[in-house]
């Protein structure tokens, strides 16, 4: 029941019923990139009954490497997040072009 009244994450934004964006900002040139995760093709079922999804992200200017890792509970909400060669933006940060 108090799970319904939980705030929406920080740093994974929903997209209608099957998508999820992240930003990412890389650690070495601090160029952010922009990801689209589908519950279809990229996010796969775990031993524990969530959900996980693990993406290399390269950036198109500089080409800066960063693995972003994403746990889900069963309602795909984010459990935890990782990022490995770079951080997260949080959506209050995100400008739209």
């Amino acid at each position: 029941m108090f799970g319904l009244f939980r705030k929406p994450d920080e740093h994974v934004k929903r997209e209608g019923d099957s998508a999820f964006r992240v930003r990412v900002r890389t650690k070495r040139h601090m160029e952010v990139v922009e990801l689209r995760i589908t519950k279809g093709g990229e996010i796969s079922a775990t031993d524990e009954g969530g959900y996980y999804v693990r993406k290399v992200v390269v950036s198109p200017r500089h080409l800066d490497r960063a693995v972003l890792e994403i746990w889900f509970d069963r309602a795909y909400r984010p459990v935890r997040k990782v990022v490995e060669g770079g951080e997260l933006v949080p959506i209050r940060e995100w400008k739209d072009p």
